[in-house]
């Protein structure tokens, strides 16, 4: 039987989800508890907050919950198990996003870090829909998506033996073209470099706006917002 590619992201996970991030990763690690900060502080008290692609949970969906109400959603069943395990305050639906069926209004921010990337290039537009329709009114997106077109694969990902990786995204552009079309307003969009890559950090709004949104977030040190890219992989 032919494997599709949520076959081989799926089964690589599965495989290499300990090598990926290890479960002492302190909250530290990257820049996501600079780009949490940045959303929290547009949230209410109380917010839902939906991360798409949580993975093991740490750090973003940890660093998260210590502060909202978060459902973190992964199709990976060893990154779920160990999600729940890491951080016990969230709600984590072991299954594919693309079948899942969230209430109208729902979350006040959906985050996805690092997994719309992995997703057949055909789901995305789709995905940012049902995002939009998931969100409450003024509610937030704020995910990693291509900087440059790109589709390739890993046979070792991070040296995994058999932990093969799958990658398909489209360009900056027509991701802020897909964003607007399903209804919402981009306030900012930022390169996060990955070594002679990288990928576009965007955040967005549905309507109404508020006009906070609209202020950047601090200067990050390791990038910049025209900085050149390559293939995008993580």
């Amino acid at each position: 039987m032919t494997r599709t590619q949520k076959d081989i992201v799926r089964e690589g996970y599965d495989r290499l989800s300990y090598a990926y991030r290890a479960d002492d990763t302190p909250d530290d690690h990257e820049d996501y508890s600079r780009w949490i900060d940045d959303l929290i502080r547009h949230l209410p008290r109380g917010a839902n907050v939906l991360d798409i692609g949580c993975g093991c949970g740490v750090p973003a969906t940890r660093l998260l919950a210590r502060r909202v109400n978060v459902t973190g959603v992964d199709f990976s069943t060893t990154q779920i198990r160990r999600a729940t395990q890491l951080v016990p305050s969230a709600r984590f639906i072991c299954g594919d996003v693309m079948d899942q069926d969230f209430p109208s209004g729902s979350f006040d921010a959906v985050v996805s870090f690092y997994a719309i990337i992995h997703m057949p290039l055909e789901d995305h537009e789709p995905l940012l829909s049902r995002i939009t329709a998931w969100l409450r009114p003024s509610g937030y997106l704020l995910a990693t998506v291509g900087h440059r077109a790109w589709t390739g694969t890993d046979d070792a990902y991070l040296g995994v033996p058999g932990g093969k990786m799958c990658w398909s995204h489209a360009d900056e552009v027509t991701y802020l073209k897909w964003i607007a079309e399903v209804g919402l307003h981009v306030h900012w969009t930022r390169f996060i470099p990955e070594g002679n890559s990288g990928h576009t950090l965007v955040f967005a709004q549905k309507e109404p706006i508020d006009s906070k949104g609209e202020q950047s977030p601090p200067a990050y040190p390791e990038g910049r917002a025209d900085a050149p890219s390559g293939s995008a992989e993580a």
